[in-house]
């Protein structure tokens, strides 16, 4: 996979015409020169079902008059740029309108994506249906007749369906499609059946060609979906409904599985469609240089003109980022990341049977990531396949109920001298009636107050004494062994039509309710589910608590810096290459309008100090990609600079014995 890639999307309407007639070869090639790309996505078909060739098995836009994705493909190889090819496999609107019993349909009857037909949109297709087999022969057609460099299929998944075709299915196995959990299993197949007819058709022909199928979200925990794919590319336009918390979360993943990777943003103010929209292009300097720091290459999404003209001003954008990047790429190349914690991802374990009510089911592994970053703590993010004893503490956030497997993965962890930081339900049994694992304290259930209070009993770093209020449902403990590193305050009463207090909720009785936040031989319990608050909420006490508890378990922490919170600090170690690579990036993203967050001013930091422990003998330190050494100290096992300007993002090369 190269490093520059752009993500070139063509869904163009039949209602267009002429289309392609203004595509010129030297000036796609230049567009792609100005842009510094050395990868393109074209077009094979389109969610409104066109082909952009001749096709048999497909038919070709009635606007268009000419092979455009040979063309393209042509230009493209001409100037050594790659050209995988795009296919709409789950949306294809053409079809959709000739066939609708072919359409995933909901208990009622209902489309998706557009409900009905009665309103502007794409319906998505049923892979348990005949459409799947005109899918592979338009697959084949492309790769039988075309000079591809990879395939990219969209909008594919498990889909929940209740069509005709999945209700006759589930029937003929003699099992009732009012029974959920067999009509899960009949989705679980009719994607594993997909996915496993487009690899034959694949390596059929073209053995070893790359293959991905996007859905949006690489589902942590789920390395049999991920195995699917040749290479892994991560959907995350920060403006486009991802926001700027789910890419570090995503990569931090997927970086610890061993594949090729892409972070993929978009050139958009907004998301995919949008016409005339650009972002600011400190905003896509920063986005590409957040791939470069979490292991991954970059890819750039954009839309093609309907007249085939590539846009001068999209490329001249996105020339500002890969410009960086192409410059940068020597010191990214099989990196591995370094880590001192591990996230164990909820998404990945999934949520306390006890707690199933009580939670969005993605807001605690985003907040957990948050504080991460701020506090500027190494970590990965890990399902319970990956082996704990890389890491010197594990968190297990907000829900994570330990079953018989997990526990004894853990006990071994710890006898290992690992350390577990746990909050709220995590660390109970299946049942949810004591811990699992021995946190000096003994657990009496759910606490009847909320919200309640927490008072630390060690001073925050950035507050003063106090008792702090806690939003989310709490668990209410007793001593057991274990040292209180903070106590739950209760209120007067819950807030009740009989019973309220002032504008939201009652204030503390300053009542000791027992212990809040205790420590143990096996790590730290917090009794709240801090982490999901802190992705709500934001209260500074959350993260000032969570920050205090892993400097106590880590002693020994990698990396220190005095970065600001709203900085990005990662290491990377290229171990062909006998060293580290330590990036660092500032930005601030601000809200315009409602909903988006976007990235203009680039503040430049001065004198950022670092140090970084290391068993290697550290050699040199210099800049990257300027090629300039810095002075540095390396005494007892640790290396420390300064790093004299840090600008969007700068990294560090310590080079090691």
């Amino acid at each position: 996979m190269r490093f520059r890639q752009v993500h070139l999307d063509f869904h163009t309407s039949e209602a267009i015409v002429p289309i392609g007639d203004r595509f010129d070869k030297r000036q796609f090639q230049d567009m792609l020169k100005l842009g510094h790309v050395d990868s393109i996505t074209v077009f094979s078909k389109c969610h409104h079902g066109w082909a952009y060739h001749p096709s048999e098995a497909n038919e070709i836009h009635p606007g268009l008059s000419f092979d455009l994705l040979a063309a393209q493909i042509e230009a493209a190889h001409e100037i050594n740029v790659k050209t995988p090819v795009y296919l709409s496999a789950g949306l294809d609107e053409k079809l959709a309108r000739r066939h609708p019993e072919w359409l995933i349909r909901d208990m009622n009857d209902r489309t998706n994506w557009a409900e009905g037909f009665m309103q502007p949109g794409y319906h998505q297709f049923c892979m348990n249906s005949p459409y799947l087999d005109i899918l592979i022969e338009q697959i084949r057609e492309v790769l039988l007749r075309y000079d591809v460099d990879g395939l990219f299929l969209d909008i594919v998944g498990i889909r929940k369906c209740y069509c005709h075709n999945c209700v006759d299915t589930i029937r003929r196995k003699g099992d009732d499609p009012r029974n959920e959990e067999a009509m899960k299993s009949l989705w679980e197949s009719t994607y594993a059946n997909y996915t496993a007819r487009v690899k034959e058709t694949v390596e059929s022909i073209k053995p070893g060609l790359p293959i991905f199928l996007n859905g949006g979200h690489i589902r942590r925990g789920r390395r049999d979906l991920a195995a699917m794919n040749t290479h892994l590319e991560l959907e995350s336009l920060p403006t486009g409904g991802w926001g700027y918390d789910h890419f570090p979360l995503s990569a931090r993943y997927v970086q610890t599985l061993g594949f090729d990777v892409l972070g993929m943003t978009g050139k958009f103010h907004t998301a995919w469609g949008e016409f005339g929209g650009y972002k600011h292009p400190n905003a896509l300097r920063y986005e590409t240089a957040l791939s470069l720091a979490n292991g991954a290459k970059c890819s750039i999404g954009d839309q093609l003109q309907p007249d085939g003209r590539m846009d001068s001003a999209t490329y001249e954008l996105i020339g500002t980022a890969y410009r960086e990047v192409e410059s940068k790429e020597a010191w990214c190349v099989n990196a591995v990341n370094v880590a001192d914690v591990a996230l164990l991802s909820l998404e990945a374990t999934g949520v306390h049977p006890k707690a199933q009510e009580d939670t969005s089911r993605n807001d605690s592994d985003a907040g957990a990531v948050r504080m991460l970053l701020e506090g500027n703590i190494l970590f990965d993010v890990i399902d319970t396949k990956h082996d704990f004893s890389n890491y010197q503490v594990l968190i297990l956030p907000d829900y994570v109920a330990v079953n018989d497997e997990l526990k004894d993965k853990l006990d071994l962890f710890l006898q290992q001298g690992g350390k577990v930081l746990a909050t709220g339900w995590s660390g109970l049994d299946q049942d949810g009636t004591s811990f699992a694992i021995d946190f000096g304290v003994r657990y009496v259930g759910v606490n009847p107050y909320r919200p309640d209070f927490f008072h630390p009993l060690f001073k925050p770093a950035s507050l003063g004494e106090a008792s702090f209020v806690m939003y989310t449902k709490g668990q209410k403990l007793e001593l057991a062994g274990g040292t209180e590193l903070g106590s739950r305050k209760d209120p007067y009463f819950n807030r009740d039509v009989f019973t309220f207090c002032s504008h939201q909720h009652t204030p503390s009785s300053d009542v000791y309710g027992g212990p809040g936040m205790v420590e143990s031989g096996s790590g730290i319990y917090l009794a709240w589910n801090v982490f999901e608050d802190y992705a709500n909420q934001g209260s500074l006490i959350l993260k000032e608590t969570i920050l205090y508890a892993l400097n106590r378990l880590l002693p020994n922490k990698t990396l220190n810096t005095d970065l600001p919170a709203q900085g990005v600090t990662t290491l990377q170690e290229q171990k062909q290459e006998k060293r580290l690579v330590h990036h660092l990036l500032y930005a601030s993203p601000v809200r315009r309008g409602k909903q988006i967050e976007v990235i203009e001013d680039i503040i430049p930091l001065y004198d950022v100090e670092v140090s970084i422990r290391t068993p290697q003998q550290v050699k040199n330190v210099y800049l990257a990609p300027q090629v300039q050494s810095i002075p540095f100290k390396w005494e007892e096992g640790s290396v420390s600079y300064t790093v004299p300007k840090l600008e969007c993002h700068q990294m560090v090369v310590i080079d090691y014995e």
